[in-house]
């Protein structure tokens, strides 16, 4: 029978070729739109001045005002451009809103001696054109400088006067307690915010009067029904276009995957299933990292715990005074907890896994040691850091020492330095003990350069090294390679090669086709998550193409991770089916549960939030934090338990100590419950807000009004918390007793 085309293409040799052409293509796009970056993000003004000639701000107090907001972690409490935590205001939309209102009274008392209360229809109606003007033709960020109408130039100094007030007082309604921030520190924040109000409401050069193309430099968000701002025609057409191709290729994966992938293997092609008689030195030495991960991961749902308090009743004090524990400082912890437990979670995967692959151990074991001091260091440094940063303690080392303020990035300077070192020692580690058996291994070549990326990855983070990046949008240009690319691109990769080794090594399914799998799942991981990361960039000041661009290669994300489940369901119902007994049935159960909440969290709600139309309503809302919560701890979290759990059971293996899993059955189920659970008030929450955002403009949605109706869903979460917190408490009680005091059997 003659060979076909996708008889190639789904050959070993054929999948290896088109990941290294799909990567190639998609690495240098991703190079190429990054190298004009610097022409089509919104400049920064080198002054802003009034029509009678007053400079309100120049470009120094935008680039230091951007410091002081991120110095005091004001991303963690509210949003810039809709980037950011959900309890404060979204700064932007504050100054374009109130902005739009001092324009209305200005220019009504200006046409028609009256308050813009008193108009009439017909009256309003005008003065509405009147502002747009002042808003779309008076206005216009330019790099040579801005100038403002004295109605414009007055709702500044209004604006500033209000910004200021809530920075230094606090805003107690929305779990502010204020008390850091000073006055003068407050007028440079203020000048940051007013550039980003002039990124959402200014128009984009080369758009002016193009009728179905005038937008401005945010992509016409957020709406604003004071001066007729919406979304476009080209965003609903987008979002159609991102579920047809998702709806098709669907399809087209599971049709190839049952075709040809999925085809039971020969018992004489399984490898026998790993068997651990003795542990080596170096995996020893990793025991103790599993409480200290375990513990991290039980500080980090307390803290969350905190954190839904404070959403539910901001403004009462939830055990501790908010003065101790302010929101945005504890929320900017939380964060990094999650980063810092699951990635060192990862580090241990790899580690055991080295010596392995590579059957020796490291010549010098001592350096997990090393590492292990190194990685304590970082984190409770870090944490400290993070803390006296937001809170004032640092503010002439904040940069190298405390709270960065960058959502998500927050570690300062030193810290994420430290990180960088210890990835890449981690790296070292690795490759040096198995880079004789990656030469004829794909799967463990596959391990070994996704650590590398995720080693280095992290580094985009970090531009300029020595001080803050300027301009925002270019700033949260590279912030989302880190958050996207590091982790649902190498993290994936590096998730795709781990599993494929270890079903191959339980002996659940060939080397052959194991290698086949991996190479389809990386040909669709590469093709997806490359450019996937451009759904981030749609309201942020980067240009329209990014909506064409990022929507449609964000609805590609969720077809690996159903390739994934598939492959878990399969493997697991096979080995039931076989009267297999699999030693690792334990920390497999975390891999197959990370499969599927992988898909629901990454897949279903990303693909709620990730469409354009949805997006432009959605941004900076709850509805984000189903999908955040949900794919953080099903794609990486559980997989860095698995880790743990792999690396307690060859421990058990090696000593002979009973294992029962029963503890971490029960521990699974009340985590993955409540994490499911979890999601349902925050997303009616999310629809209801995107709902008032689309009828009444975003500004409302993000006032405490517009969710204090729904604060029964709010205080619903008190049910999905007690079960994920008691979740972690069983893993960190059942890790600690089955490494430590484990029984030998009789």
């Amino acid at each position: 029978m003659k060979e076909t085309f996708l008889d190639k293409f789904m050959s070993k040799k054929g999948l290896y070729t088109s990941f290294w052409f799909i990567a190639i293509i998609m690495v240098a796009a991703l190079i190429y739109f990054t190298a004009n970056l610097q022409k089509e993000v919104p400049p920064i003004a080198k002054q802003v001045k009034s029509q009678s000639g007053e400079v309100l701000y120049t470009y120094d107090d935008v680039v230091e005002g951007k410091g002081y907001f991120q110095e005091f972690d004001l991303m963690d409490w509210g949003t810039m451009l809709g980037m950011g935590a959900y309890m404060g205001p979204d700064f932007t939309t504050e100054f374009f809103h109130h902005r739009a209102e001092f324009l209305y009274d200005y220019y009504a008392q200006e046409l028609y001696n009256k308050s813009a209360k008193e108009l009439t229809a017909i009256e309003k109606g005008a003065v509405k054109e009147r502002v747009k003007q002042d808003f779309h033709e008076q206005t216009r960020l330019l790099e040579e400088g801005v100038t403002y109408t004295d109605a414009s130039a007055a709702a500044y100094k209004k604006n500033v006067e209000n910004l200021t007030k809530m920075l230094v007082e606090g805003d107690h309604e929305r779990a502010f307690p204020g008390g850091v921030i000073r006055e003068n520190e407050a007028v440079k924040i203020a000048a940051f915010v007013d550039w980003s109000q002039m990124v959402a409401s200014s128009i984009r050069p080369g758009t002016e009067g193009k009728i179905g193309e005038e937008r401005t430099w945010s992509n016409n968000w957020p709406a604003e029904p004071l001066v007729d701002q919406d979304t476009s025609y080209n965003n609903h057409m987008v979002s159609l276009w991102e579920f047809l191709i998702l709806w098709a290729l669907t399809i087209l994966v599971i049709f190839l995957s049952y075709e040809y992938l999925f085809k039971k293997d020969r018992k004489e092609d399984l490898a026998p299933a790993l068997k651990v008689t003795k542990m080596f030195k170096s995996q020893k030495k990793l025991l103790k990292y599993i409480p200290i991960v375990s513990l991290l991961f039980v500080v980090q749902l307390f803290l969350g715990a905190y954190l839904a308090h404070l959403y539910a009743d901001p403004t009462n004090n939830f055990i501790f005074s908010q003065d101790i524990l302010p929101f945005n400082v504890i929320r900017s912890i939380h964060t990094q907890l999650a980063i810092l437990w699951v990635a060192v979670g990862w580090l241990v995967g790899g580690l055991l896994i080295a010596p392995w692959v590579a059957n020796k151990d490291h010549k010098f074991p001592w350096l997990i040691d090393v590492l292990w001091l190194a990685l304590v260091v970082v984190a409770v440094g870090s944490m400290i850091g993070l803390y006296m940063g937001a809170t004032g303690q640092l503010r002439d080392t904040w940069f190298w020492l405390g709270n960065e303020g960058r959502e998500l990035l927050n570690l300062g300077r030193v810290w994420d330095i430290g990180l960088v070192v210890g990835l890449v020692f981690w790296f070292l580690l690795i490759i040096t003990l198995i880079k004789k058996s990656a030469t004829n291994n794909p799967l463990v070549g596959t391990i070994i350069w996704s650590a590398f990326g995720i080693a280095t990855l992290y580094i985009a983070g970090m531009m300029p090294i020595h001080k803050i990046m300027p301009n925002f949008t270019v700033d949260d240009y590279y912030r989302w390679w880190v958050i996207h690319l590091w982790v649902e691109l190498t993290f994936e990769l590096f998730a795709a090669g781990v599993i494929a080794f270890m079903t191959v090594s339980l002996g659940l399914i060939s080397q052959k086709t194991a290698e086949r799998v991996m190479f389809f799942e990386l040909f669709l991981i590469m093709m997806s998550g490359t450019l996937g990361v451009g759904h981030h960039y749609f309201w942020q000041g980067l240009d329209e193409y990014w909506i064409a661009i990022g929507g449609i290669f964000s609805a590609l994300e969720p077809l690996p991770l159903a390739l994934m489940i598939v492959e878990a369901w399969k493997n697991q119902r096979d080995q039931k089916a076989e009267g297999v007994t699999n030693k690792f049935s334990t920390p497999f159960m975390w891999i197959a549960g990370s499969a599927v909440l992988n898909w629901i969290g990454a897949g279903f709600f990303g693909m709620v939030i990730n469409t354009p139309t949805i997006s432009y309503y959605s941004h900076g809302t709850y509805l984000i934090m189903p999908h955040g919560h949900v794919a953080l701890l099903g794609a990486f979290g559980y997989i860095s338990i698995a880790f743990l759990y792999m690396t307690s059971r060859a421990n058990a293996m090696a000593n002979g100590y009973i294992w029962n899993p029963k503890l971490s059955k029960i521990a699974f189920w009340s985590l993955t419950i409540g994490v499911l659970l979890f999601a349902l008030p925050t997303l009616i929450i999310g629809l209801e807000q995107t709902k008032a955002a689309a009828e009444m403009g975003y500004y409302y949605t993000r006032t405490r009004e517009a969710i204090q109706e729904m604060s029964g869903w709010m205080w619903f979460r008190i049910l999905p918390d007690a079960m994920m917190i008691g979740g972690g408490i069983m893993i960190f009680i059942d890790l600690f007793m089955k490494t430590f005091m484990g029984k030998k059997a009789e």
